[in-house]
């Protein structure tokens, strides 16, 4: 005889949780969400620039003039270069105090090798001794594991202590007969722009695109945005840091040429504080202190911004202690922008 069964109880609902299936209907609100055609920090950044310059086109009648415009253009060149490479490190996640350190130290070292062996090979070899500073000082902080912040900093001590060993603390000059050789960053190439503003755009255009379009550059926006996974993906995390010092090594050593360059010598001090500007404009720029985004041109962006501030005070006649508050605003601005959006990615 068939014995009837009990009918079996509908099964649990789930629990609420990660493991919730998503509403049919929030999922599909959420595929018809609209997507802005820009980054808000884009606009942001582009927009106060734009408002800068309008209003010292109309409050100024000397803003929009060619000398002006030159001299803003080459007054960003130094900064900027220093920026690119801070860029870089902070999207890695990383910070380099020792950039401007860096730079005085490639500066004399390139002074002297233009007195043995020439203007041309002189800046080359200031270039190798940038990027050789900038690895010595990331395999430091990676095989150590301390903190770049730290570091870096240690780093930048020693760095300047070395300067003043090789220099004794004087200033060092090219031979005589080199000197007008030696300023050749400052020479005009076209329009009155300077050969300084000319390679300071071929490092946004070159190190723009190895950001932004080859496999090194994703990986640097990997591990600076999530380190572990990265690790976890095959990336090499530490080779990445070590990397990301030497370039910015690089650019510090290009920044110190052209400052030497203008002044027609070099000296342990030079550019001392120039690095807190850097990672200023590179922060005002929109690129994220917590690592994993930003881009070279809102770096540039960022330049030209603080050296558009700088030359309006100038302009208009105005206390130039005021010109630290605001650029004390802007930063304060950019970075709680930027944690709170860090936040809200978070909570997502």
């Amino acid at each position: 005889m068939h014995t009837p069964t009990a009918p079996q109880s509908a099964a649990p609902a789930p629990a609420d949780g990660p493991d919730r299936p998503r509403p049919a209907v929030e999922s599909h609100r959420a595929a018809r969400r609209p997507r802005l055609p820009f980054d808000l920090k884009d606009f942001g950044v582009l927009g106060g620039l734009l408002a800068i310059i309008v209003f010292l086109s109309v409050s100024t009648s000397t803003f929009l003039t060619q000398q002006n415009l030159v001299n803003v253009l080459d007054q960003t060149v130094v900064i900027g270069l220093l920026a690119v490479g801070a860029t870089i490190c902070i999207i890695s996640g990383v910070f380099d105090l020792s950039a401007s350190a860096n730079l005085a130290i490639s500066a004399i070292a390139g002074v002297y090798f233009t007195q043995h062996f020439g203007v041309a090979l002189g800046f080359v070899l200031a270039l190798i001794t940038g990027a050789a500073l900038g690895a010595i000082t990331g395999s430091i902080i990676v095989f150590t594991r301390v903190h770049s912040f730290i570091g870096s900093l240690a780093t930048s001590i020693i760095f300047r202590g070395i300067a003043v060993v090789l220099t004794g603390g004087a200033i060092v000059a090219p031979l005589a007969s080199q000197s007008e050789a030696f300023r050749v960053w400052t020479s005009p190439v076209v329009g009155g722009i300077t050969a300084g503003t000319v390679l300071f755009v071929v490092a946004i255009v070159v190190f723009g695109l190895l950001l932004a379009r080859t496999t090194y550059g994703r990986r640097v926006y990997a591990v600076g945005g999530n380190i572990e996974a990265a690790r976890l993906g095959g990336v090499r995390t530490g080779l990445m840091h070590i990397s990301a010092f030497a370039i910015s090594g690089l650019c510090a050593a290009a920044a110190g040429m052209v400052l030497a360059s203008r002044a027609g010598s070099a000296q342990p001090a030079m550019a001392t504080g120039y690095e807190l500007t850097a990672i200023a404009a590179v922060v005002i720029g929109g690129t994220s202190i917590m690592g994993g985004t930003g881009a070279v041109w809102r770096t540039a962006v960022g330049v030209v911004l603080l050296t558009i501030i700088a030359n309006g005070f100038n302009l208009l006649g105005w206390n130039t202690t005021y010109q630290q508050v605001v650029t004390g605003g802007l930063i304060l601005v950019a970075v709680a922008a930027d944690s709170l959006i860090f936040q809200r990615l978070k909570r997502k």
